[in-house]
């Protein structure tokens, strides 16, 4: 799907820009082709500030995304989760980064989840990227206490990771 969404662009690397923003951010396009989060409108100018665009960009960009239906159904349907990945050294937790070979395969994180879990270690969040949205997506981890080395180990040997870091 990401791919998909990108050649609607491919003419444009700016505009690209601005999909991957908004994609990366949990960002909205509202039905007046404002860009939301929830009912916080962000302005063009701290978009185009952030990926070095004109702000005009950003506003081509969100009337192409709300001119083709595909796009809008996607964007006016996109929200935001927390994430306590930022958070975790303020709250003294873990977070625990996979990259893996083949994100689409199943079970790759009941079988990260179990293998924590069996070692009696609480889960606060996973956030798992999605492959049509990321060209390398990983896989995040919150802990309320330190992995075990042991564990590291047990993870990294499963088949379908690349490379663990916490």
């Amino acid at each position: 799907m990401f791919d998909e969404i990108m050649e609607k662009f491919e003419g444009s690397p700016s505009q690209q820009a601005v999909i991957r923003l908004l994609l990366e951010r949990g960002f909205s396009v509202n039905k007046d082709g404002r860009v939301v989060s929830g009912g916080i409108e962000i302005p063009y100018t701290g978009i185009a500030r952030e990926i070095g665009v004109d702000r005009r960009v950003v506003d081509s960009t969100t009337d192409a995304i709300l001119s083709d239906p595909e796009l809008a159904r996607i964007f006016t349907n996109i929200s935001s989760i927390p994430s306590l990945m930022d958070l975790a050294p303020v709250l003294d937790l873990t977070v625990l980064t996979i990259e893996v070979a083949a994100a689409d395969e199943a079970g790759i994180v009941s079988t990260v989840t179990t293998l924590i879990a069996d070692h009696d270690i609480s889960i606060r969040q996973v956030i798992s990227e999605d492959p049509e949205f990321t060209d390398e997506p990983k896989l995040y981890i919150i802990t309320d206490e330190a992995i075990p080395g042991s564990l590291l180990v047990s993870i990294r040997e499963l088949s379908f990771v690349r490379r663990v870091e916490f």
